[in-house]
């Protein structure tokens, strides 16, 4: 049985998992995949001891330095977790992978969000085919290219920068209003290779093979116009990957897990970190210290755990 078994490994996972190795706990990170959110991100500005760096390359530094220590790390996703009682009273946890069933004497939760989708016809028939939820990831795909860009916030505001540099056209789609940080929409007004659609949503999205044509209602005239297009990335916000713990622990409207100021769930033994909780802000940094915190929480509560056998 491990000591900590961690779901995830985005910044807060992985901050987890290097301050249980410090701790010398016997420690399993299960992830689908490596990195998290920073992945898709191509600047980062505001993580501290880097003037710039990407998203990328900042989570290969994370990897390097967990490298150091005996971590060990799956790539199987979790689809369910369970807990019991031993003869001391105490929980341990039962993880089910697709390929097998680890236990464990605590678990965190730190399996973040995904990209939210438009759900409009078309859009999951060219998903890989012009439809793309991440512009760090496949702009360069685009090079010479018209393409659009759906939402106000910050990470549509950055892919249609980053892609302004490639794209020969760029469409940013507005439902509504910006909600961006001002210094990203002051970067956004002086390009002069961004077009921007304001109070505008995409209807239908069609192709042959693949993405071709996107249809573009404005909100106040009902007026619809075709827009001849390569690719489109959407940006319109996170989804939390929660849905395996729903049976479990208790989620607000968004399906963010609910925690205590520790990073504590209603369970013993069980916490949650990062973006997948109710935490102020989806940062990295942010991410990063409520991994440590739930780490550091971790290893307490299993030294009280051995205390009383």
């Amino acid at each position: 049985m491990k000591d900590l078994i961690i779901i995830g490994a985005g910044p807060a996972g992985l901050t987890a998992g290097l301050y249980a190795a410090r701790k010398e706990m016997n420690a399993l990170i299960l992830t689908k995949e490596f990195g998290g959110q920073p992945m898709w991100t191509s600047g980062v500005e505001n993580y501290m001891g880097f003037q710039m760096i990407t998203g990328p390359e900042l989570m290969m530094k994370f990897n390097e330095q967990i490298q150091q220590f005996p971590l060990e790390i799956k790539y199987e996703e979790a689809l369910e977790i369970t807990h019991e009682k031993n003869d001391n009273g105490f929980n341990f946890f039962k993880v089910r992978t697709s390929s097998e069933t680890y236990e464990s004497k605590t678990v965190i939760i730190a399996t973040g969000k995904r990209p939210r989708k438009l759900n409009v016809p078309g859009e999951e028939k060219f998903i890989g085919r012009g439809v793309a939820f991440c512009a760090t990831c496949d702009g360069p795909f685009y090079k010479g290219k018209k393409v659009a860009v759906v939402g106000g916030g910050n990470s549509a505001v950055q892919a249609a920068l980053e892609l302004s540099r490639i794209a020969s056209e760029v469409y940013l789609i507005v439902r509504k209003d910006y909600a961006a940080d001002p210094i990203l929409i002051r970067r956004l007004e002086e390009s002069k290779q961004i077009k921007i659609l304001v109070n505008s949503q995409i209807t239908e999205i069609q192709g042959e093979d693949a993405v071709s044509t996107i249809f573009v209602k404005n909100t106040e005239t009902e007026s619809i116009v075709e827009i001849q297009i390569d690719g489109i990335f959407i940006e319109i916000g996170l989804d939390s990957n929660s849905e395996f713990v729903k049976p479990l622990l208790e989620l607000n409207s968004s399906n963010e897990i609910l925690i205590g100021m520790n990073c504590e769930t209603s369970i013993a033994g069980l916490w949650a970190a990062g973006d997948v909780t109710e935490i102020y802000q989806n940062q990295i940094i942010i991410a990063a210290g409520e991994g440590a915190k739930a780490s550091l929480g971790a290893f307490e509560y299993l030294m009280r755990m051995d205390k009383n056998e």
